[in-house]
């Protein structure tokens, strides 16, 4: 018998083993391999002919090993993961403000009126209050994963044209959409407190935090140092390269965490958001606590520039823009304050301490601050201070109440803070104008004495909407949860410890053994005091571990709350 003249398939006959080397077997051996061949050959020049976009998205979905998800054993939250995400956060928010600087060299290069490039941070923040409203819920509804490293690497690609263009209108527009896909960082809160014990929540949100401190001065440093000497344009190549250097650290190391509600309504979704509000009072005043802080921020930092470039100071852009350097302290100092302190603490209590330490700043800059220069010094450093703690702990107590809808909760809270920021801008620039330093300052004053009302409006153990039920105690009654209160449920992405899967284990097996009608009631009567001393185990272990890792523990172990026993 002959075999069929196709050299390939002759070829595969005499190099295959399995067909005895040289002899090259019957004619059906050699039909199947010709026809494995011909329905190879499609298959593989239509793996060759995909589309780049289908290669692209192979390439962002695909999950390496170590970041896929397990659910018998979800990936460790350690610190070098807390540090990533601010990290992700830091050079994302950056986005947003390295125009600040340079929009008078803007201007100028591109030949149009300072009035036509003023509206370039505007659209960029409009842009950024879009994203926070229609974008950060799907945090609740999507992957983190994909969602996130879509965002990422759509804002690096569209940056590009930031670099390149010679059109004003390009580049306002395409900073909308990069100002609306810069949202990255309020993804990444709400997925830490899912992940970080509650019992050290505040501290793993202080990192991101800080990162995003961090990136907000670095933007506007660099910027402004950086096109004193080259060109701005390099200026957004740096951003290029940062954005894609992110996006490469999260596909490597970020794990795959499942969506938390499949199937949900995106309208539905938003509309849940007004409802959160009315349900839960705890939320409401911590949005209203960070409008007004957030409103002495903006306030701050924006009429600062005209203070110290005039009278009696008369500093350069570049000394002004070093000015920003007080922020490192804040950044470098709150972590280990919120570890100390919020961890320990009643959110209620932390907040009234962050709130007194930015009445301080505020009160010391807006009245030495137009004769001396440490006045606006101290205000820049406690008025920070004392706004990232008190947003610290209220993040950590608004947390608990919506375990599932983390990223609605985290959209109400940024919304209120944006328009606190806006309000502060826009208030403090007009009081300036009319009316100098002092009287603008005096604003900030009023929004901290606001703040503090609403504060102490509604004690720490209020369930209610106002009033101080449940006494006056400021230290936790159960050190375990976020709030004190230990009536929050465990998350399932949270990776559980040696002990809890031992209890769990434990508490099925006696479940199944009266299901089965085996335990009697001495056994019964055993179980309660096995409890007890389960219970003292727990606290006991939960006193080493902080001890360990005040020391040397980079991670965050997981610990039950009063709600998992």
């Amino acid at each position: 018998m002959s075999v069929p003249t196709n050299p390939n398939v002759n070829g595969a006959i005499a190099e295959s083993p399995e067909l005895g080397g040289e002899h090259h077997g019957d004619n059906k051996t050699a039909r199947e391999i010709d026809e494995a061949s011909s329905t190879a050959s499609p298959a593989r020049s239509k793996q060759e002919a995909q589309p780049l976009w289908r290669k692209t998205y192979d390439i962002i979905f695909w999950v390496p090993p170590k970041a896929r998800w397990d659910p018998e054993e979800p990936p460790k939250f350690s610190m070098a993961l807390n540090i990533l995400f601010a990290f992700a956060g830091a050079f994302t928010v950056a986005n947003l403000y390295y125009n600040h600087p340079i929009l008078n060299i803007l201007a100028e290069d591109f030949g149009v009126p300072y009035a036509k490039v003023a509206e370039i941070p505007t659209l960029a923040q409009a842009g950024y209050a879009v994203g926070l409203f229609f974008l950060c819920p799907l945090g609740d509804l999507f992957k983190r994963r994909p969602f996130v490293l879509s965002l990422v690497f759509f804002t690096a690609t569209m940056s590009i044209g930031l670099c390149v263009t010679d059109s004003i209108e390009v580049f306002t527009g395409i900073q909308f959409l990069v100002g609306l896909t810069t949202v990255t960082p309020q993804l990444m809160l709400p997925l830490v407190g899912d992940l970080a014990p509650p019992h050290k929540r505040a501290a793993a949100l202080s990192v991101v935090v800080s990162g995003f401190a961090l990136g907000i001065l670095v933007a506007r440093l660099l910027s402004g140092i950086m096109t004193n000497f080259i060109s701005w344009r390099y200026v957004y190549w740096m951003s290029v390269a940062l954005q894609y250097c992110i996006f490469i650290s999260l596909w490597a190391f970020m794990p795959d965490y499942p969506a938390m509600n499949k199937g949900l309504n995106y309208f539905k979704m938003l509309w849940s958001i007004l409802v959160m509000l009315t349900k839960h009072p705890i939320l409401v005043q911590a949005c209203c606590i960070s409008f007004f802080t957030s409103a002495t921020f903006t306030s701050f930092w924006t009429v600062l520039t005209f203070l110290l470039a005039g009278e009696p100071y008369e500093f350069s852009p570049v000394i002004i823009g070093l000015f920003a350097l007080v922020g490192i302290g804040t950044m470098l100092f709150v972590p280990f304050y919120a570890r100390i302190i919020i961890d320990r603490f009643v959110p209620a209590f932390s907040v009234l301490l962050g709130l007194t330490w930015c009445l301080f700043g505020v009160c010391m800059g807006a009245y030495t601050g137009t004769f001396t220069i440490a006045g606006p010094i101290i205000q820049g450093f406690f008025s920070d201070f004392g706004m990232q703690t008190s947003q610290i702990a209220n993040r950590s107590a608004i947390y608990t109440v919506e375990p599932k809808g983390r990223n609605r909760v985290n959209t109400a809270f940024m919304v209120c803070t944006f328009f606190g920021q806006l309000t502060g801008t826009s208030v403090g620039t007009r009081l300036y104008v009319d009316h100098g330093w002092v009287v603008s300052q005096s604003f900030s004053v009023a929004c901290i004495g606001i703040a503090f009302l609403l504060t102490i409006a509604r004690g720490p153990w209020e369930e209610g909407w106002f009033g101080w039920g449940g006494g006056w105690q400021i230290k936790k009654k159960d050190r375990t949860s976020a709030d004190g209160k230990g009536n929050e449920a465990r998350n399932p992405l949270r990776r559980l410890t040696t002990h809890e899967k031992a209890a769990d284990a434990l508490e099925a097996q006696r479940k199944a053994d009266l299901e089965k009608g085996m335990v009697g009631e001495d056994t019964r009567n055993a179980e309660v005091v096995g409890h007890e001393t389960n219970a003292e185990k727990a606290a006991l272990e939960l006193a080493d571990d902080e001890k360990a890792s005040s020391k040397t523990d980079d991670d965050f172990p997981a610990s039950r709350t009063r709600g998992e026993k």
